[in-house]
Parts: C-alpha cells; sequence; structure tokens
C-alpha cells in the first residue's frame, strides 16, 4: 500500500519547516492604483509544485520583482515580463524578490480517490506528478524527496 498524495504532501511541509519560502502574488487592477501584484501569501518552490501549509499548488508565472528603468526592449515579450516585474513592485514585493502568479489550488483529495488536479494524478494506484509539460508522470514520493532536499541544501 502506497502512502496517499496528501499523507506525502503533509510530510514534505514538515521537512521544509524553516527552509526558505517564495512569495504568493495576486494580480490586482484598480482605477486609482492601477496594475499591481500584491502579496497574498507565501509557499515553498518544488519545481512544479507550490506548498504551503495548508495547500498544495500548480506553478504557474514566476518572476522577480524589479523596477523596469529605461531600457529599450528589442522584443515586446521582454517589454511585457518587464512591466510584470514593476507590477509586482508596485504591488509591495521587495527589489529582487521571486513572485508566484496565476498558481492554482491542487485538489489533492480528487488525486487521493484515484482522479487527477493540476500535475498531480494517481498512476497504477500510486501518487504522481507531472514534473514537466512534456514529462510523463513520475512518483510524488521520489520527486517530493529530491526537491526537499534540494531546497533545504540551499538555505
Amino acid at each position: 500500500m502506497h502512502p496517499s498524495a496528501s499523507d506525502l504532501l503533509t510530510r514534505a511541509v514538515a521537512d521544509l519547516a524553516g527552509a526558505p519560502k517564495e512569495g504568493l502574488g495576486e494580480e490586482r487592477d484598480s482605477r486609482w492604483r492601477g496594475k499591481r501584484i500584491v502579496r497574498v501569501g507565501e509557499a515553498w518552490h518544488l519545481g512544479v509544485l507550490l506548498l504551503t501549509d495548508t495547500h498544495a499548488l500548480a506553478t504557474a508565472e514566476v518572476l522577480r520583482a524589479a523596477d523596469p528603468g529605461r531600457r529599450g526592449y528589442t522584443a515586446e515579450s521582454a517589454r511585457e515580463r518587464a512591466e510584470r516585474r514593476a507590477e509586482a513592485l508596485k504591488g509591495g514585493f521587495d527589489e529582487g524578490e521571486v513572485v508566484h502568479v496565476g498558481w492554482s489550488v491542487i485538489d489533492v483529495d480528487a488525486v487521493d480517490a484515484g482522479g487527477a488536479s493540476g500535475p498531480l494524478a494517481l498512476v497504477d494506484g500510486i501518487p504522481s506528478v507531472r514534473w514537466s509539460a512534456a514529462g510523463g508522470f513520475m512518483p510524488l514520493e521520489a520527486y517530493l524527496r529530491e526537491r526537499v532536499e534540494l531546497l533545504r541544501g540551499a538555505s
């Protein structure tokens, strides 16, 4: 019998105590303050997963808060990234701070019940994670062990 996805994630959160977290942001737009990305929490970043004390999230956009300065951009995409970094700074993140935006909550109960949510799924009865868009699934237990060790080693 394999441990459930919720058991594995709960163990990972306990193992991560004291390791560095990164900011979770949400986009806001108002007439007075304009577009900005505000802090709504923090999480441990484990590749395609973000873990909070209570939730597992699927990663999406990752950026660093920064002043765009006065640069000329040859590519529209570079200008847009600079604007996103500036929105995080405007929303209260510190210069250089990592911000995760567009993340989504993973339904771990659905995975434990045999389904899938975000990058997690039950594959042949084993909680598994799709570790890249093009990659296949790997056992969640091994993925978490490797990612937790990497993050703890970086702190």
